[in-house]
């Protein structure tokens, strides 16, 4: 019993000294995700506030101060609660000789650098792909994502509104698309999880984005602003657009669905207004039966 404390404490312990040297400025420049998430957030803000798309959307739009607060929570606080267990069950799973070294099924090791973010990046963001899907086709899982559903008003900080609850679910198959790839995340991954930061931010922003005939690969704020609409097309009942930070696999899959790019969109789902409009509110939504099933 003692080996697992000591990893929960481990684990708990790192991340908090991670994130306290970030604050610091003690880690190098390019891994802070402290105050690389504060600047991109400033940044696609103010874009949002020189380049509206909805002109008729307040600045501090609505919930703005709420998902604000979840940006940090999801990305840092959750982190660090969380952190111990991750590490206690790695210590439980090495105890029956079960590593993600020992069940890789690609050695990316030899491969340059360049070619390993690539592989990195596609797989990982298949795997969210699919991980969303399932968010939203089953109903246990769709009471913890009505939160992100929630968002009436569109803007960047939406992006990181999520029950923490998506946090234990997508990890999970996150590892395991690490897993395939090695066992191991490329030395330069922080490239790729900013990257995917940064594009969310700007799929869930004001400001109108297509990214021309790129919009075939790369997941935009015209497409991801039909995921979050109101009214669902009848051959789509669980949702369309379902993209992280692809477009790609919406258009191979066929759940790609653009009717128009007016940016004039009702959002949410049917039942909304049921969602509790405070943080503690959602916090400890979706373990039990609620009346928006």
């Amino acid at each position: 019993m003692e080996k697992y404390i000591d990893a929960f404490l481990k684990g708990f312990n790192g991340t908090v000294n991670w994130t306290w040297k970030s604050i610091l400025f003690e880690v190098p420049w390019y891994t802070n995700y402290f105050y690389g998430i504060i600047l991109l957030s400033l940044t696609v803000w103010i874009l949002e506030i020189l380049f509206p798309w909805r002109k008729d959307q307040s600045i501090f739009r609505k919930d703005f101060w709420l998902d604000a607060f979840y940006i940090f929570f999801n990305f840092f606080l959750f982190a660090i609660a969380i952190s111990g267990f991750y590490k206690l069950l790695e210590t439980l799973f090495l105890e029956f000789g079960i590593s993600i070294e020992s069940l890789s099924l690609i050695d990316m090791g030899h491969w340059p650098m360049w070619f390993q973010l690539i592989v990195f990046f596609l797989v990982l963001d298949f795997v969210q792909w699919f991980t969303h899907i399932l968010l939203h086709r089953y109903e246990v899982l769709w009471q913890f994502h009505k939160i992100h559903h929630s968002v009436k008003e569109m803007g960047f900080a939406a992006h990181m509104r999520f029950h923490w609850m998506e946090n234990v679910l997508y990890k999970p198959l996150k590892t395991f698309g690490v897993m395939i790839l090695g066992g191991f995340e490329p030395e330069q991954a922080y490239i790729v999880h900013f990257m995917a930061i940064t594009i969310g931010h700007l799929n869930h922003s004001n400001i109108k984005i297509t990214w021309g005939p790129l919009k075939y690969i790369l997941n935009n704020s015209v497409m991801h602003l039909y995921h979050h609409a109101y009214t669902l097309p009848e051959n789509h009942r669980y949702g369309v657009n379902f993209g992280i930070s692809l477009s790609l696999w919406d258009y191979i899959f066929k759940t790609n669905y653009i009717p128009e790019e007016s940016g004039k969109v009702a959002l949410g789902f049917q039942g909304d207004d049921e969602i509790p409009q405070s943080f503690w509110g959602q916090l400890f939504y979706g373990f039990k039966r609620n009346k928006t099933q």
